[in-house]
């Protein structure tokens, strides 16, 4: 008997010595399983590299539909060619007939950009229709010039003669300005930007003003002594600046309102691709083409998104105040 406890304590011993050693040579294991385990991971790193990336299919292009009043200029195959090269951009051209049409088209979303109106026009449409239309860039300033093809001097024009203007409002208005700067008529103290025929309060020559459609300036030259015409209309009609019998001043400051702009809806003047354009539209080629389609009547010119948008602010804020007297 005690020769079997003996016996089972003996092995009780052995089995609490192996199981401690055991134990023992675990955390040793540990301690050296890191190397042993990471040595064959950076072998495999080494012998089978990651592939490469493959490369990225080609891009699709975006296609920007863009509303215009004339496209036959040479400016805008170039720029569209521009576009294609430089942005991968489609651009597509819808023209119109008249100046009431792009704004609605764009707010119908029809078109994603307009091109063709300055800021006293677009401040004049947003009140009127209740829009939130805003420039993403300057595109072009032009004198407005007074035309004729029976005289060479605004003194030559007789009395009675008949001179038209443009029938839309903002460039009514700048027209009867330029009457009024060449002698020929004078409006009402502080007339504002938007004057119309009722506003003239001296005729001394008693001039007859003829409103028409901005694009029918040029048509209705045999029929009259002279007609106001703007830059864009005038030089695709082939007439140069240097035509005019008289014209304001481009660069004055008075004439920031007319400074032409890329438009888009309020919700797209973040648009990267749409503000790409308009900083395309900058280039010197761009530039020359423009010379060229205008005959020199119209002059490319680069101001700041912020200066835009504060002038159509002004614009807007003066149009709300006049119509709540």
């Amino acid at each position: 008997m005690k020769k079997q406890l003996w016996l089972s304590l003996v092995v009780i011993l052995a089995i609490l010595v192996v199981t401690a050693c055991g134990n023992k040579n675990s955390g040793n294991n540990k301690q050296a399983a890191a190397p042993e385990s990471s040595a064959p991971a950076s072998a495999a790193a080494v012998e089978s590299p990651s592939p490469s990336p493959s490369p990225e299919p080609p891009k699709e292009p975006i296609k920007v539909k863009i509303g215009v009043t004339g496209s036959d200029g040479p400016q805008w195959p170039l720029f569209k060619e521009k576009a294609k090269k430089e942005l991968n951009v489609d651009i597509q051209l819808i023209e119109f007939a008249d100046y009431t049409l792009p704004n609605l088209a764009l707010a119908n979303n029809e078109v994603d950009i307009n091109s063709f109106q300055h800021l006293a026009f677009l401040s004049k449409f947003n009140v009127e229709h209740n829009l939130d239309i805003v420039p993403i860039g300057s595109t072009v300033v032009a004198p407005l010039g007074l035309y004729s093809q029976k005289y060479k001097t605004v003194d030559e024009i007789p009395e009675g003669s008949k001179i038209a203007i443009p029938d839309d409002p903002s460039n009514q208005g700048r027209g009867l300005l330029v009457l009024q700067q060449a002698g020929l008529i004078k409006l009402k103290d502080n007339p504002g930007l938007f004057a119309t025929p009722d506003d003239i309060v001296e005729n001394p020559h008693k001039i007859k003003i003829v409103p028409v459609v901005a694009q029918q300036t040029p048509r209705v030259l045999p029929d009259v002594a002279a007609s106001i015409i703007n830059g864009g209309i005038a030089g695709q009609a082939g007439l140069k600046l240097a035509d005019a019998i008289f014209h304001d001043d481009p660069k004055a400051e008075s004439t920031r309102p007319y400074v032409n702009v890329f438009a888009v809806r309020r919700a797209d003047v973040n648009n990267a691709t749409y503000l790409e354009l308009a900083k395309l539209y900058q280039q010197p080629d761009i530039e020359e083409a423009v010379l060229k389609d205008t005959n020199g009547a119209s002059f490319v010119t680069n101001i700041p998104v912020e200066q835009l948008q504060q002038t159509l602010d002004q614009l807007i804020e003066n149009i709300k105040a006049e119509k709540a007297k």
